[in-house]
């Protein structure tokens, strides 16, 4: 073969390969927007086998209303944490907001919520029997109930991810990932209902936590939650303390319930 021809063919296979190599970016770049999560609270693939989870490595769940529910099914939340939660309702001409602290430590949940008097309103409820007092004092008055069908997350008057898991299917009109703040979330908004109210929530997927939800009526809000910083700390016994002195954690002994400024402090 001579000088001239093994030129041409070379400058041939050359062209085929810039043609396959621009194929493979262009198809890439047309794909669907993926998250690599995080190693604390990764997401797997519902269809991968045992197999993608005992290698630690981690599987990129694509969210899309069809998948969000699966996903989201694999997050847990934290065993022990504290937060801070702010809850804003709206109406026309105004809006009123309630901020509270909600502190976790296995099956109970405490949550200090600031009243319009100036007041604090106490709960710890264990999802069995709930405690309720007002203020810091040591003599202050408990009253205790079966906490009945009203969860922890009752007493904070938020939602949860688990309200995500029991919404239709066919509700679901948005999902995907996104940032609220320095937060990696899953977002899902769901279409308007009859009475035209349609919902929207973000939820962390390093923590596993509802981190902002909102609920709106046409194109007006109506109600926003959000909390977006969460202290994992495993929390003494004093926040799970009556004013008595009962300690409602296992294991616990009666200890004074020392005034605290804040409930976060």
């Amino acid at each position: 073969m001579d000088k001239r021809k093994l030129n041409w063919v070379a400058g041939a296979v050359l062209a085929l390969a810039v043609v396959f190599l621009a194929l493979m970016l262009g198809g890439t770049l047309n794909r669907t927007a993926h998250i690599t999560l995080p190693a604390s609270n990764p997401l797997r693939d519902p269809s991968a086998g045992d197999d993608a989870s005992s290698s630690g490595s981690l599987t990129v769940v694509e969210i899309t209303p069809d998948t969000v529910q699966a996903a989201i099914a694999s997050l847990s939340r934290p065993a022990s944490y504290g937060r801070s939660v702010s809850v804003t309702y709206f109406w026309k001409g105004g809006s009123g907001t309630q901020e509270l602290y909600t502190i976790v430590r296995g099956p109970w949940t405490r949550t200090d919520r600031g009243l319009g008097n100036g007041q604090t309103r106490i709960s710890i409820t264990n999802g069995q029997e709930t405690y309720i007092w007002y203020g810091y004092e040591s003599g202050a008055q408990v009253y205790a109930a079966p906490a009945g069908d009203i969860s922890a997350d009752d007493e904070q008057s938020i939602p949860t991810y688990e309200d995500i898991l029991d919404l239709p299917a066919e509700d679901i009109v948005q999902a995907d990932y996104r940032s609220l703040d320095v937060l990696r979330c899953i977002y899902v908004e769901t279409a308007a209902d009859a009475a035209g109210y349609s919902l929207r929530y973000w939820v962390s997927v390093d923590t596993g936590l509802l981190v902002q939800a909102e609920k709106l009526l046409g194109e007006e809000t109506v109600y926003r939650m959000t909390s977006l910083y969460v202290d994992q700390t495993e929390y003494d016994a004093s926040r799970f303390t009556l004013p008595d002195g009962t300690v409602l954690l296992d294991g616990g002994e009666d200890a004074s319930m020392e005034p605290m400024e804040s409930p976060a402090g």
